[in-house]
């Protein structure tokens, strides 16, 4: 009986019954997400070379982030005003309009616009794509689906610096937006044939645009915060940021027509708890993303190239914890992954902090790993655990608020990483003084983060 139930649920069954080509579909939308900030940030040297406009560097990230934010958490209510297969094509055009704006800019203003727009688009393609997942898939699946979709963001870390390295060297950094524009118009092309027999539109779908405005101004004064030179002017701007979106809470736990799903504003419930989580502990991380490659450059000799491997070690780690968990099915063993991977989390940011300044490499490639494990432990359970929670509309909502909610918590730890090595002067004289210095506090501000997720990982799976 045993040996039937985990056939039925197992990898050959996922695969059945015209679920394959469904949940590549899917994967190469999260891959039109993942790959495209990578392999973007690889070219914006050549980019500021041709258009000119490097102080505006920043400004290309910030939009794309706020675009994507904005959209992805507005992906649940737009499958339901559209339809998901309608959504899907809207979502995947839009990219592939942001694309042609990046490939055809003449200057860095047209760009810049390319990149807010590609934002809105993928931001769409991902949160309809986790939409997809929670309306497609049977509950059976989730945990496996979700690490198909960790190991296309894995592949989208080693694949997308390397991809825009080698456009960026050819002299051809426009044939990037070419490839990705192709890959969003194959995407827009196979959506109405996988998506056929979808949900039509509801009737009465509405969308809440009083939360959207205010996600929107949060967000956006968090994105500018990272990019602000004066250390006092970008840590006001966090914290007006952070008030701004705990007032979306507020005002979105009130409000006719819901942005997040039913509890998700309550860290006193188990959803609430769950999307906690997930904002702390991605906040937690972005030190290792965005400042670590940089500071292995100068404190281990490391190339661009090298460095980045180094830290893709966090998305290999990732990878392999969630396929090895991919078939725990609920009960004390899911409990026990999620509070696990959370507690890891936090392990390796301490050790991070620890080991970079002054360790041998391998012990920083190790605490990556450890990071990237407790990741992967614990984020395909989290969210098959809360969409288990959520009942009707709320699964759309739900599940298209995953990446938003991460990606809103990435860009407040990114900001406060900021915050950090701007105060220690590494951003005005990145020299190895301030580069070891930036390496112990550009992590500590991460383990208040680390913690707090911990914690609420911890109420998420208090009860069964």
């Amino acid at each position: 009986m045993n040996s039937e139930r985990r056939l039925a649920s197992g990898w050959a069954d996922l695969a059945g019954e015209g679920r394959l080509p469904r949940l590549v579909l899917l994967a190469l939308g999260i891959w039109l997400n993942a790959a495209d900030t990578l392999v973007a940030a690889t070219i914006m040297p050549s980019v500021g070379r041709d258009l000119g406009g490097h102080a505006w560097f920043g400004w290309a990230t910030a939009g794309f982030l706020l675009g994507a934010i904005v959209a992805g958490a507005s992906a649940g209510r737009m499958s339901e005003v559209l339809g998901l297969r309608r959504a899907m094509v809207v979502a995947g055009i839009t990219f592939a309009v942001g694309c042609l704006l990046g490939a055809l800019a003449p200057d860095m203003a047209w760009f810049l616009a390319g990149r807010l727009v590609q934002g809105v688009g993928a931001g769409w393609v991902a949160g309809l794509s986790m939409v997809a997942i929670a309306v497609l898939f049977p509950p059976r699946h989730l945990a496996r689906v979700f690490a198909c979709t960790a190991a296309v963001w894995g592949v989208a870390t080693l694949l997308g610096p390397l991809l825009g390295g080698l456009f960026a060297e050819a002299g051809n950094w426009r044939g990037v937006f070419w490839l990705f524009a192709g890959q969003a118009i194959v995407f827009c092309a196979a959506a109405p044939w996988l998506l056929a027999d979808t949900a039509a539109p509801r009737r009465g779908g509405r969308v809440p645009g009083r939360q959207l405005a205010v996600l929107a101004a949060g967000v956006g004064l968090v994105a500018l915060a990272d990019i602000a030179r004066l250390p006092w002017l970008k840590v006001a701007m966090v914290l007006l940021g952070l008030a701004v979106l705990a007032g979306l809470l507020r005002l979105d736990a009130r409000a006719p027509v819901r942005l997040l799903p039913l509890g998700a504003t309550d860290p006193r419930t188990a959803i609430g708890a769950g999307y906690g989580a997930m904002f702390a502990l991605m906040a937690s991380a972005m030190g290792l993303t965005v400042y670590a490659p940089a500071l292995l450059q100068i404190l281990h000799g490391l190339s661009p190239l090298w460095a980045g491997y180094v830290i893709a070690a966090q998305a290999m780690a990732w990878t392999l914890a969630a396929f090895a968990i991919a078939g725990v099915d609920g009960g004390p063993a899911e409990r026990r992954c999620i509070r696990t991977g959370a507690a890891l989390i936090g392990v390796g940011l301490l050790a991070m902090m620890l080991a970079l300044p002054r360790a041998p490499l391998w012990a920083v490639v190790s605490a990556a790993a450890v990071m990237g494990s407790g990741f992967g432990l614990s984020s395909s359970l989290m969210n098959r655990r809360i969409l288990g929670m959520l009942e009707g509309d709320d699964r759309a909502t739900g599940a298209s608020a995953f990446i938003a909610v991460r990606q809103s918590g990435g860009a407040v730890g990114a900001a406060i990483a900021g915050a950090a090595a701007n105060a220690v002067g590494f951003g005005a004289a990145p020299g190895l003084a301030s580069a070891q210095a930036a390496s112990t506090w550009v992590f500590a501000t991460g383990l208040p983060f680390a913690a707090l997720g911990a914690w609420a990982a911890w109420r998420l799976t208090r009860r069964s």
